[in-house]
């Protein structure tokens, strides 16, 4: 299964459904390809009808670089990272600096 609710198989990828039994044997998850998913199936524990749930979509359960970003953003509000010291000095933008007396000689831009 991957991350996001689907499962592959065979180069194929099918959404996963939540089924309910009457019996209230609890909620389970089963694959089938949107084409051909059905209102009910039986329940694998008590083989009883169990109805198929509306239940949200995982849209949330990326992997890209976008929803990575989003999460951490998340997380750093209640779990900031470790910072050890300060950051490294900033050099962008600014041409090194030389020591080197032969330097000075020679033409500048």
């Amino acid at each position: 299964m991957t991350s996001n609710g689907l499962l592959r198989a065979k180069g194929t990828t099918m959404p996963l459904y939540e089924f309910r039994c009457a019996a209230d044997c609890g909620p389970f998850e089963r694959s089938f390809p949107m084409a051909d998913a059905p209102r009910s199936i039986t329940c694998p524990g008590c083989e009883r009808d169990a109805a198929r749930l509306v239940s949200s979509p995982r849209l949330g359960h990326g992997s890209s670089s976008a929803m990575n970003l989003l999460d951490r953003t998340k997380r750093s509000a209640h779990e900031p990272d470790v910072v050890t010291g300060p950051p490294p000095p900033a050099t962008a933008g600014r041409p090194p600096v030389t020591s080197n007396p032969l330097h000075r000689r020679l033409p500048r831009p």
